[in-house]
């Protein structure tokens, strides 16, 4: 296990942090492209709703990292956010994957 002789704290720490970077940056990027791209295979009211999600994610994000460090690193977060994170971003990684085929291809689906 990593990291396994740390005490619960600094193992969060440690785990918690980078992931909420992480989830901070990709929800970024996301609403980056959401906001200043076409996406010529979603209807428009379909990408306002997932640029929706995405900006009450990273706001959810920036919240929680605010309160973990204010904490110094002892409050945790919910498994169950945790994994609705993770799948609004891949849900944000299909979206960008296709838009990308979409520009390299040529074409407007």
């Amino acid at each position: 296990m990593l990291h396994s002789n740390l005490p619960e704290p600094q193992l969060l720490k440690v785990l918690l942090e980078p992931l909420l970077d992480d989830f901070q940056d990709w929800f970024s990027r996301a609403q980056s492209l959401l906001r200043t791209e076409v996406m010529p295979f979603l209807e428009v009211a379909d990408q306002q709703a997932l640029l929706s999600r995405v900006d009450a994610a990273l706001n959810d994000v920036v919240a929680t990292q605010s309160l973990f460090r204010a904490t110094d690193g002892q409050v945790g977060v919910d498994t169950q956010v945790l994994m609705q994170w993770h799948t609004l971003l891949m849900e944000c990684w299909q979206v960008a994957h296709h838009y990308r085929l979409s520009k390299s291809n040529g074409c407007h689906t």
